[in-house]
């Protein structure tokens, strides 16, 4: 083999190693630090609206901090739905999901192929006392202000679990559009291990651009 097809194949080995350092580092930024998203449901309107484009803050998943009440998460979907009480003997979301081999783990949780998330709200912290009644949230017995429903909205006991305490290493989580959201009053508490993100930025459209609330 002469020298100039050495370097030539020098310079292709070159090229690959870039290529695959540049698409590690970006699956690493994507996975740990943030990366767009857009809204495909209407579970937390008017909140946020189908179409509209965010960035996702995923530092969460390295510091392991737990999220403040009010704030909007990302996790994965549960993959049972809807519990009732007679299916569990714990409020907490069942994932249930098959997945054995490295590649199918690398497909679902990395590359998030064939991977559901939800968007939704924290409205309740490990310990606390979540209670539906009346068509309002009571919190350790007191009434939780929610400035960003619309006025109209009653929050109503949709699923099994409308009166719990919140485990350990879960959060309580609704939508806005407390009507069209299928949430922890239906599935349970989603554990602290599923959370994915923190809504940080809306993007589009331009004139709503700024964190979001």
């Amino acid at each position: 083999m002469d020298n100039e097809k050495k370097i030539k194949i020098k310079e292709v080995l070159e090229w690959a190693y870039c290529i695959v350092i540049a698409v590690i580092l970006a699956l690493i930024v994507r996975y740990f630090v943030g990366t767009p998203t857009i809204v495909q449901q209407s579970s937390m309107y008017p909140t946020l609206k189908e179409g509209q484009r965010l960035i996702l803050n995923r530092t969460i998943r390295i510091s392991h901090t737990m999220p403040k009440r009010g704030d909007i998460v990302t996790f994965e979907a549960p993959s049972t739905r809807y519990l009732s009480a007679a299916q569990v003997d714990k409020p907490i979301a069942e994932y249930n999901h098959n997945i054995n081999n490295i590649f199918s783990k690398f497909r679902y949780y990395i590359l998030e192929l064939g991977k559901d998330s939800y968007i939704k709200r924290v409205i309740g912290l490990p310990g606390e006392h979540v209670k539906i009644e009346n068509g309002k949230v009571y919190i350790n017995g007191e009434e939780l202000k929610e400035n960003y429903l619309q006025s109209t909205v009653k929050t109503e006991p949709t699923g099994a679990f409308s009166d719990l305490v919140v485990p350990e290493g879960c959060i309580f989580v609704m939508g806005d559009n407390r009507s069209g959201s299928d949430d922890s009053r239906k599935f349970g508490c989603v554990p602290l291990e599923k959370l994915e993100a923190i809504v940080w930025i809306r993007f589009w459209p331009f004139n709503l651009f700024g964190k979001v609330d």
